[in-house]
């Protein structure tokens, strides 16, 4: 179930920003989903970012930052090389900011699939900023799962 913190708007905005940016969420978590014999749509990242994208991995101390090319091609072998199976990831709560063309949204989300013959589930939180062009583009996106002595607060 999703949950949404009410949207803060400094200006006007066009009607259904919120809703468009729910839908760019909604799709972005869906193009890395192999569950039930889907394939996953990586390519469509393209059409959801700016050329100039990021996404960054944080684990730890470590960070793992790629452009959207990077960020793809070791996850479409991944998703269709059998090694990770009936994967799905899906936002579960979210906060949206808007302040005119810019927004800031972070979202809790969840996944889970068979990797290396091994079923998991895991929570995260990734926080992405998105600009209003010819619809709302993603800018970039920062990630981090929880770990031991690193929860999400109920």
């Amino acid at each position: 179930m999703q949950t949404h913190a009410p949207v803060v708007n400094a200006f006007p905005l066009p009607s259904g920003a919120e809703a468009e940016i729910d839908a760019l969420m909604q799709a972005f978590f869906s193009v890395f989903t192999n569950k039930n014999g889907v394939k996953p749509d990586l390519d469509a990242i393209h059409r959801m970012f700016l050329p100039q994208g990021l996404i960054i991995k944080c684990n730890g101390a470590e960070r793992e930052i790629y452009t959207l090319q990077e960020f793809i091609e070791p996850r479409r072998q991944l998703l269709s090389g059998g090694r990770l199976i009936e994967f799905q990831e899906q936002e579960v709560s979210a906060r949206t900011d808007i302040f005119g063309s810019i927004a800031q949204r972070y979202s809790i989300y969840k996944k889970s699939g068979i990797l290396d013959g091994q079923a998991f589930q895991a929570r995260g939180v990734k926080a992405m900023q998105l600009i209003r062009m010819d619809g709302w583009k993603l800018v970039s996106l920062a990630w981090e799962d929880e770990r031991d002595g690193l929860a999400i607060p109920d």
